[in-house]
């Protein structure tokens, strides 16, 4: 099953300037749990994000540039269905951004574990807009502003509600 996993203002904003705009590190740790021991598709732009490859995942990076080198434990393709042909034997791979990519993934995508943060965000980086008639919210835990968390969000799966 084919998962997206992204936190997204409530405008879907993502990110500005190829970052994060917030620090969430309960959401940081609930990415890695869920992730951890997958593969982690994502657009070139994400994944020169990383100060390094994210342990005990199997990077999959999509580029238009044919030439791009990456490192050697990542796996270099050219669209999203080369990408999903690489985790036919992962049986929870997971689509992790950015922007571009969410959007491609949407029509491939069975679930979406989706952190809503709660507030707008300036960003040049946006989830797609989850429809309410394909997707449906099965599970939903409220995380409140904390010392450590600047702002409020909800973890929220969606299930595809019937396939095209």
């Amino acid at each position: 099953m084919i998962t997206m996993i992204a936190a997204a203002a409530e405008n879907d904003g993502l990110g500005k300037d190829n970052d994060l705009v917030w620090h969430l590190p309960d959401d940081f740790k609930r990415f890695k749990t869920l992730t951890s021991g997958h593969h982690i598709i994502m657009g070139r732009k994400t994944y020169e994000t990383f100060p390094k490859l994210l342990p005990n995942r199997t990077h999959i990076v999509i580029t238009r540039d044919r030439n791009y080198k990456a490192e050697e434990e990542v796996i270099v393709v050219h669209t999203l269905e080369d990408a999903l042909a690489k985790v036919e034997n992962d049986e929870q791979p997971y689509i992790i951004g950015g922007g571009e990519i969410y959007e491609l993934g949407m029509e491939y995508a069975a679930c979406i574990e989706l952190t809503r943060v709660h507030g707008d965000v300036d960003a040049d980086a946006f989830f797609p807009r989850i429809n309410a008639n394909e997707w449906e919210v099965i599970k939903e835990e409220f995380h409140d502003k904390d010392d450590r968390h600047e702002l409020a969000f909800t973890y929220l799966t969606y299930i595809r509600r019937h396939r095209k």
